[in-house]
C-alpha cells in the first residue's frame, strides 16, 4: 500500500507540471507518461484540412483501484477536422445528419438504419454497419471485417450541430462522442467534424486488456493518428458529395 501511495504521489507531481511545454503543447517540462501506460501527447496532422488535438491539459487522474492501479484520463482521444463546404448550413446539416448515408463519406461506416426514435432527433438510435481493413493498426487485436454498432443522437440543432454517442453492449451511452458543428461562412459553411473519448469504451478496454504498458502507449498513439486521418477523409468526402449534389 505504501508503494502504491508513493507511486500516486509521483504521478500527481508530474501531472502538476502539465501545461505549456516548449517541447510539447501539453507539458511545461518533458513528461514521460509511458510508465503509467499512456503517452503524454499525440501527433498532429495539418496537411489539407485541420486535424489536431487542442493545446490543453492532456491528462488528468480521476480514480484508481486497489487491485490494479487504474488511471483515467480527461480525454483519451480528442480530435477534429474542418473544411469549407460551398453550400448553406441547412443543406450541409441535412446531409451530415442522414447517418444511413455515412457510407458515402466514412472510412469505416458503410451505412445502417434508424432502429429507435424519430430519425436524426435527440434520443434516436442508429445501428451502423462497419468494415475495417486488416492493415489498420494491423498488430493490435481490433475488430476487423464486418461488424455493427449502435449510437444515440445527443444533439440535433438544424444548421448548427449534430452529435451522437456510441452505446455499449447494454445500450448505455459511453464517453465516445462524434459530431458535426456548422458555422455560416461567406459563400457556404465551415464544417467541423470532431471526436472525443473520455473514459475508455468497452471496445478499447477489450483491445488493450492484455497489452503491457509499452503496447498500450503505442496503441493509443497509433489510434489517435488513425482517428485524425479518418476525420480528415470524412470532411473531404462530405464536401465532394455536397458539391456534386
Amino acid at each position: 500500500m505504501a508503494g502504491l501511495v508513493k507511486a500516486l504521489g509521483l504521478m500527481l507531481d508530474d501531472l502538476d507540471r502539465v501545461a505549456g511545454a516548449p517541447n510539447s503543447p501539453y507539458s511545461a517540462e518533458p513528461f514521460d507518461a509511458a510508465p503509467y501506460g499512456f503517452p503524454s501527447c499525440f501527433p498532429h496532422l495539418d496537411a489539407g484540412t485541420k486535424a489536431s488535438r487542442p493545446p490543453e491539459k492532456a491528462v488528468s487522474l480521476l480514480h484508481m483501484t486497489n487491485a490494479n492501479t487504474t488511471f483515467e484520463y480527461k480525454e483519451l482521444f480528442l480530435a477534429s477536422a474542418e473544411i469549407f463546404v460551398p453550400a448553406a448550413p441547412a443543406e450541409v446539416y441535412r446531409t451530415v445528419s442522414d447517418l444511413p448515408r455515412s457510407g458515402e463519406w466514412s472510412p469505416e461506416c458503410t451505412g445502417g438504419t434508424w432502429v429507435a426514435g424519430r430519425a436524426a432527433e435527440v434520443g434516436a438510435v442508429f445501428r451502423g454497419t462497419n468494415h475495417r481493413a486488416a492493415d489498420v493498426v494491423g498488430w493490435a487485436p481490433v475488430v476487423r471485417g464486418e461488424w455493427t454498432t449502435e449510437a444515440e443522437v445527443t444533439a440535433a440543432e438544424p444548421g448548427r450541430t449534430f452529435r451522437w454517442a456510441m452505446r455499449d453492449g447494454a445500450g448505455r451511452k459511453q464517453e465516445s462522442s462524434w459530431g458535426f458543428d456548422l458555422a455560416e461562412a461567406p459563400g457556404g459553411t465551415l464544417l467541423t467534424h470532431h471526436f472525443r473519448m473520455g473514459r475508455a469504451t468497452e471496445g478499447i478496454e477489450h483491445i488493450t486488456a492484455d497489452m503491457g504498458r509499452a503496447e498500450r502507449a503505442q496503441f493509443i498513439r497509433e489510434w489517435q493518428v488513425k482517428i485524425e486521418r479518418d476525420l480528415r477523409k470524412t470532411v473531404e468526402r462530405i464536401a465532394e458529395v455536397i458539391s456534386g449534389q
